[in-house]
């Protein structure tokens, strides 16, 4: 590379930023593989205008060159590593956008529900779906010709699956590239095409899909079964299925997060004078006390009984939630001993009137 970086691209030492831009550009131009094809001088001086550009165009690497010399930053491809036409992709067709592939196209996604239990989802389970997806074709193997024959090379792009086209511009002569329209990227064409899938390299096909749910999901969650999906057209790759996770409602409990609620009913005698009760858990039951006087609406925590953590070890909770009931009809001896117990308690005693009661009056 020449010493003097103005020099490569022809300007003087004062040259302002747009004069660079526009000297680059011109020599860029001129200087296009593909306006010198199988020229390796042409090529050479592109990379060495290029990466004189590249410093000169950073106010600090500028700076630095001025002041130290032509080792200053030089010797660095401007647009990262890769080879001259990465540079000219970038540059000329498309300003640095994603190229696109070419060859046969990838299958899309796929979407299918399954409904689970809050025990599999505590727990994990092994479940069984069937799908009904595009698949390779089982008559041609997914080549889209007939038995006997094989796809062509496209006439139009050559087998490369793009075309390149060159138009005039302000700015000169301009190089794009673009998926060739004719084999839609695909780089061949099919002459015979097969019957089964009338060219396209698939059928719908039904098969069975063992997935592993984890322990810990969630209602809502989603499962990603890479490269499950539905296969792209003519030996294309296939796409990723995607499993939608509904749990069931579960009429023993109320999930939030791990954690896990259930409402134990028990009778005011019980919350009175207190009681031993069981309750469920997910896999079994369990007992708990229940302290003499309980009030309705208190809550026993039951440590680990909820569901697993999805993301570590152990599970959550399993709260405990006791409604007191009262008894909203009695029999003549109930009411009975409620009366002398109120007025034991020195409590005002309702009597019976009318099948209803109401306060006694003095």
């Amino acid at each position: 590379m020449a010493t003097d970086l103005y020099e490569v691209l022809g300007v003087s030492r004062s040259a302002s930023a747009e004069e660079l831009k526009r000297a680059y550009r011109k020599l860029a131009r001129e200087l296009h593989p593909d306006t010198n094809p199988g020229n390796p001088e042409a090529e050479s001086r592109f990379k060495e205008v290029s990466q004189a550009y590249e410093i000169l165009s950073d106010p600090e690497r500028r700076a630095n060159y001025d002041r130290f010399g032509s080792d200053a930053g030089a010797g660095q491809n401007p647009f990262g590593a890769g080879s001259v036409q990465d540079i000219f992709d970038m540059f000329f067709g498309g300003m640095g956008g994603p190229r696109q592939r070419r060859g046969p196209q990838p299958g899309p996604d796929a979407e299918v529900a399954l409904e689970i239990t809050l025990d599999e989802a505590a727990f994990g389970a092994t479940r069984e779906i069937t799908v009904t997806l595009p698949q390779r074709c089982t008559q041609c193997a997914g080549t889209g010709a007939a038995p006997g024959t094989t796809p062509v090379p496209c006439v139009e792009c050559a087998g490369a699956g793009e075309v390149r086209r060159v138009r005039q511009s302000i700015l000169g002569q301009m190089v794009t590239t673009t998926v060739c329209p004719r084999c839609q990227g695909m780089g061949t064409r099919i002459e015979s095409p097969c019957a089964t899938c009338r060219g396209d390299g698939r059928e719908n096909q039904t098969s069975t899909l063992t997935i592993q749910v984890p322990a810990g999901v969630e209602d809502g969650s989603t499962m990603r079964l890479a490269d499950r999906g539905p296969v792209g057209p003519r030996g294309g790759p296939a796409g990723n299925l995607y499993v939608h996770l509904r749990v069931a409602e579960d009429e023993r409990f109320e999930r939030e997060g791990d954690d896990l609620h259930h409402e134990a009913h028990v009778s005011f005698t019980q919350a009175a004078l207190g009681a031993t009760i069981t309750v469920p858990t997910l896999r079994e039951s369990a007992t708990i006390e229940i302290a003499p006087g309980t009030q309705s609406h208190t809550v026993q925590r039951l440590r680990h009984e909820g569901v697993t953590h999805l993301h570590g070890r152990g599970r959550g909770d399993l709260y405990v939630h006791l409604i007191v009931d009262v008894p909203t009809e009695l029999d003549a001896v109930e009411r009975d001993l409620l009366t002398q117990l109120a007025a034991h308690r020195g409590e005002e005693a309702p009597v019976a009137h009318g099948g209803f009661f109401r306060k006694k009056k003095h």
